[in-house]
């Protein structure tokens, strides 16, 4: 990738015509030349094989319930050799080993820790209180609140029908209309006395 960036810098370079193209060869030449070396030395160096230690089984014993405990600095490098023996040929890793990478990895700690006993009971107690709160808030506002407004009586309504009749308003599929059964705009109770 370096070296094909490079050898688009020099064409871009040779287009301009206050280059020669003698000058422009020689770029290219100097660019291959110095551009395959430090691939090939990349190249070589991840040919290495890999060698990590064995993690020891005091390290890894009891790792459950300890593993809370343990200082961020201390768990951070005991799952980097983990993760550095896991490169490794999975078969070369011991059984202790295998369970402490998992139990780390998708284990009940930290963010899929187990909720703490009583919690389910907490959170549906303060979701009564809310509740309650917000029914009481309600049947004040009920009590303080003024009477309905004259147009929400059920005979208010039933007045509306009849005159919307004598105005033949909707005659298609209205009040109105031939044949008619629902309540019209009656939806209030009757007033109260």
């Amino acid at each position: 990738m370096l070296r094909s960036s490079i050898l688009r810098a020099a064409s871009s370079r040779t287009s301009s015509p206050l280059l020669s193209s003698t000058k422009s060869a020689s770029l290219q030449a100097a660019v291959l030349r110095t551009s395959r070396q430090p691939i090939l030395c990349l190249y070589a160096g991840s040919q290495q094989a890999r060698h990590a230690h064995a993690v020891s089984n005091p390290t890894l014993a009891n790792i459950e319930k300890r593993w809370e405990e343990m200082p961020p600095q201390e768990q951070a490098d005991l799952w980097m050799a983990l993760r550095d023996r896991m490169k490794t040929n999975w078969h070369e890793l011991t059984l202790a080993e295998k369970k402490a990478a998992y139990w780390i990895a998708f284990g009940p700690h930290g963010p899929r820790a187990l909720p703490p006993p009583g919690e389910g009971w907490k959170v549906a107690g303060y979701t009564v209180v809310c509740i309650a709160v917000a029914l009481g808030i309600t049947m004040a506002l009920r009590v303080v609140a003024r009477d309905p407004p004259s147009t929400m009586t059920k005979e208010y309504q039933e007045a509306t029908n009849e005159y919307l009749k004598s105005q033949k308003v909707e005659p298609i599929t209205g009040v109105s209309s031939e044949g008619y059964v629902g309540k019209g705009y009656v939806q209030s109770p009757p007033k109260r006395t």
